[in-house]
This record gives C-alpha cells, structure tokens and sequence, in this order.
C-alpha cells in the first residue's frame, strides 16, 4: 500500500505543479505566459528575470511531469522543492499562511510533498530504477536539494544586487 500511495502522492503534486508551470509558460488556465511572468520576476527584482523565469517555468512544468511519471524523481522532487522554497521565501511569507491572503499554505504543501517523495523515494510504480547513478535515491535528492538552495541563494542574490536591498533567507 505504501507504493500505491507514494504513487498518488507523485501524481497528485506532480500533475498539480505541471498545470502551475503550464500557467507560467503558455498561459494555459488563466496563467500570465513566459512574458507575463518574466514581467511579474522583473518587478519583484530578480534578475536577470528572463533567465529565471524560463528556469522555474520549466521546472513546474518538466519537473511536474518526471514526478508524476516516476522519472528521474529524486532530482524533479529536489527541483521543485528549491521553487517552492523561492515561492515561500521571495512572494508568500510576507503574507502569513492562508493562501486566500496569498500566504505559504500552497507552496508549504507542495514543499512537504516534495520532501515526503525524496525521503521515500519514488515506489515501486515509477520508471526509476531503486537506485540512480550507483546513489540511492534518499542520497541522490539531498545532494540534489543542496545544490537547489544553493541557487535559490543566487537567486535572492541577484534580487539583492538588483534592487540595491539586501534579503536573508
């Protein structure tokens, strides 16, 4: 049963972050386009916002669909753990928790989805074989969940640089 849920959980998060990333890149579901998007980055100060505007929208929407399908899931998994983590600190947090006032409730709930999948790894029903690159997949996401914060870090520099403020995560 853990396998069935496991699978649930992948295609639930995983289909749910494809249609936010679908938003975010051809406006699909009433969502701003790359254009709109880059737009929306560029006035919160990132930059370049062109350049993370393409990678996030990417990672919903490709990330989305390897955790649904069970496809290299510890690196989708720490992917999206790293937006959602941008997601939280860069527009939610100021906004308390209930996402009705824009707050962290949905991003928090993708986030703790995203670690349950890469703590678990992905079951039995997934295309990923137990182990990846000779790691087990535990390894495989905490490494690769590092090396996500460390560019949500460069991110929130480039934020700080752009707009002469400075932020800590």
């Amino acid at each position: 049963m853990n396998d069935l849920g496991l699978l649930i959980l992948r295609l639930v998060v995983g289909l749910t972050l494809t249609a936010h990333g679908a938003q975010k890149l051809f406006g699909w579901f009433g969502g701003p386009g790359i254009e709109g998007w880059t737009g929306i980055l560029s006035q919160m100060g990132v930059r370049p916002a062109g350049v993370w505007a393409w990678l996030h929208a990417l990672m919903e929407f490709v990330g989305g669909l390897m955790l649904g399908i069970g496809l290299l899931t510890p690196l989708a998994a720490a992917g999206l753990a790293s937006v959602m983590v941008m997601a939280i600190v860069k527009v939610h947090w100021k906004n308390g928790f209930f996402n009705k006032n824009g707050g962290i409730e949905f991003a928090l709930a993708m986030l703790g989805g995203m670690i349950a999948i890469g703590l678990s790894g992905p079951g039995a029903y997934a295309l990923d074989p137990q182990s990846l690159f000779g790691w087990s997949s535990t390894a495989l996401f905490l490494v690769a969940l590092l090396l996500g914060l460390l560019v949500d870090g460069l991110a929130l520099a480039s934020t700080a640089f752009g707009t002469g403020q400075r932020h800590t995560a």
